[in-house]
């Protein structure tokens, strides 16, 4: 039996759910060609239902949404927002990752007049009514899910870009200060942001580091500044010293 387009893709998903996820498996499993499973997989993807990798896809789908960790620790993530954002000037170019922690960042930004940098749509949403702040948008896919510009567009434009300083989002952080994300397409738009500032600021509460990701973002060399809300483990502490990052306990 033929399946519709949205059955065939529901069946794909559960078979890369089961580990079955190499595009000529699935071609041969589904009878169908190897270009309409790349097709399947780019539109499950964009819906941020799998993680594209060369030659299949990945299971993503553990991965809760933007909606559901916003109001994780709410309190806590304003708190590092508020703090965050104190170390924002007039004038300044400002880059922003992803993330519900760095979204709390542009709830207190109003008021400042500063370019912004930003493939955090929950960022644009916050921040278009303030006319003082300008808003530049890299372009690329949107992750419906987490709210997220992500891609080879987003990644271009990235490369063009520099900022005075730029907040970076984490799943966790290791004992070595290396930072650590579970999403493998959100990883290179990361590195770029890095790449592209003055000034980086890790965006971490205490929690993210007895936490870890998938892919490692950067390490300690990277990092400029650490916002967090309690003091950090000692053997982070040790890290922290040696590369002479600066700490803001909020």
């Amino acid at each position: 039996m033929t399946l519709l387009p949205a059955q065939r893709r529901a069946e794909i998903l559960r078979a890369v759910r089961g580990g079955q996820a190499h595009v000529s498996d699935l071609a041969e499993s589904f009878g169908v060609s190897e270009m309409t499973v790349r097709r399947d997989l780019h539109s499950l993807a964009r819906d941020g239902k799998l993680e594209r990798v060369h030659g299949g896809a990945v299971h993503t789908a553990s991965e809760p949404g933007f909606s559901q960790i916003e109001v994780e620790r709410f309190d806590v993530k304003d708190r590092l927002g508020a703090a965050a954002a104190a170390l924002v000037e007039d004038g300044q170019t400002v880059m922003i990752d992803i993330g519900t922690s760095t979204t709390a960042i542009s709830r207190h930004l109003h008021g400042k007049q500063i370019t912004v940098v930003t493939t955090n749509l929950a960022v644009v949403e916050e921040l278009l009514p303030d006319p003082g702040i300008e808003l530049v948008l890299p372009g690329g896919i949107v992750r419906r899910n987490y709210r997220s510009l992500v891609g080879v567009l987003a990644e271009d434009s990235l490369r063009q870009l520099k900022s005075d300083i730029a907040f970076l989002g984490t799943s966790g952080v290791d004992a070595e200060l290396g930072v650590w994300d579970t999403t493998m397409v959100e990883v290179p738009i990361k590195r770029l942001i890095i790449a592209g500032a003055d000034q980086v600021v890790l965006i971490a509460d205490v929690a993210k580091f007895s936490m870890t990701g998938m892919v490692r973002v950067c390490g300690p060399e990277s990092l400029d500044h650490v916002v967090t809300d309690a003091p950090l483990p000692a053997a982070v502490r040790s890290v922290v010293d040696a590369n002479a990052i600066e700490v803001t306990v909020a």
